[in-house]
């Protein structure tokens, strides 16, 4: 099991002091972050964990830490304040564990609130929007089950939690500035405070964030991720910019242009393998040869991240779908690309 980093300390230009609180969201080796923020209204906490055991301990041992490392004797019935970067349950699942040891309110912006308060719902119909997108990408019909159990996972621990404020873009709360970023998640914010960036899930130290098509989540898709990148890059004076995964980052603006350099990679490579099928080919063969050693949940996420740059590269006129006449004719076949250049 990976061993956490400790928790770590921030002061922004704005004079709010953040506390990283590492946490193991899922076994064996799936880390992210928390931050507290001291000095920016109320006292408040920034996502949740994913309210799996080994993640709310973790939370707890980060607020016992801070004590230790610094004089800071909080507790979790200290948070007056939750806000929620997004609606991905690596970053809300412990919310209701922290409402049951706080009556903090809860913040998330508008695009993901469904998915607190009507949790239940949004997974029947993210389900079958899944199904629907499985059809199209030409899964087997043998395999549905296993990427729908796959996508189930330490989902049905989660129940419906009320949502107090709606964040907006530009919306300053507390001296807390958030920019809406879509694409990797509906409804995802940063959050600026003077020079620092908590940057969630949008830039991360050393991955591209995952990305999942806009055919199966409106507000999603590398076409919306790509415009929040270079929203971002517009924002003057980041010296700091802290992700809910992985380390801090003291260049963002260099980061984000990695990362677009590695998505325009991948969509290079789709070309290629395209070129060198020189056939029509499913979403499911494309990913198949772009992540071949992919093995359990890694399929499903194969899945989406081909899908959603091939979904970009027909948005943007480079592909066609070659069984245009089938597509039509039937209710749900599997779409064959072809390269229209």
């Amino acid at each position: 099991m990976a061993q956490n980093p400790p928790v770590a300390h921030f002061r922004s230009s704005s004079g709010v002091d953040i506390y990283q609180l590492p946490m193991l969201l899922f076994p064996p080796d799936f880390s992210g972050n928390a931050y507290l923020l001291d000095g920016a209204g109320p006292l408040t906490l920034v996502d949740t964990g994913s309210g799996m055991p080994q993640s709310n301990a973790d939370l707890l041992a980060g607020f016992a830490a801070l004590g230790e490392r610094f004089g800071k004797s909080y507790a979790l019935g200290d948070i007056e304040r939750v806000i929620l970067t997004h609606g991905h349950i690596d970053h809300f699942g412990g919310l209701a564990y922290v409402k049951s040891h706080s009556s903090a309110e809860v913040a998330i912006h508008e695009l993901d609130r469904r998915v607190l308060t009507n949790y239940e719902e949004r997974l029947v119909v993210a389900t079958k929007a899944l199904g629907i997108y499985f059809d199209r990408a030409g899964i087997a019909p043998e395999r549905r089950g296993e990427l729908f159990a796959m996508y189930g996972i330490a989902k049905q621990h989660v129940t419906s939690v009320e949502v107090d404020i709606n964040l907006l873009d530009e919306q300053a709360l507390d001296g807390l500035e958030f920019i809406h970023t879509p694409g990797h998640c509906p409804g995802q914010v940063c959050i600026r405070l003077g020079d620092v960036l908590l940057s969630a899930d949008h830039v991360l130290s050393r991955t591209t964030p995952h990305q999942s098509p806009e055919s199966i989540t409106h507000y999603m898709g590398l076409d919306h991720y790509a415009d929040s990148l270079r929203k971002l890059l517009k924002v003057p004076g980041i010296r700091l910019a802290l992700g809910g995964h992985e380390d801090p980052m003291d260049d963002v603006y260099g980061r984000i242009q990695a990362i677009r350099a590695s998505h325009n990679r991948k969509l290079e490579r789709i070309r290629g393998i395209m070129r060198g099928q020189d056939k029509p080919m499913t979403i499911s063969q494309i990913s198949a040869t772009m992540y071949p050693d992919a093995q359990g949940y890694h399929v499903l996420l194969a899945l989406e991240e081909a899908g959603a740059h091939i979904e970009y590269l027909y948005q943007h006129a480079q592909l066609r779908i070659a069984n245009l006449r089938q597509f039509e004719r039937e209710e749900n076949p599997a779409i064959l690309y072809e390269l229209w250049e």
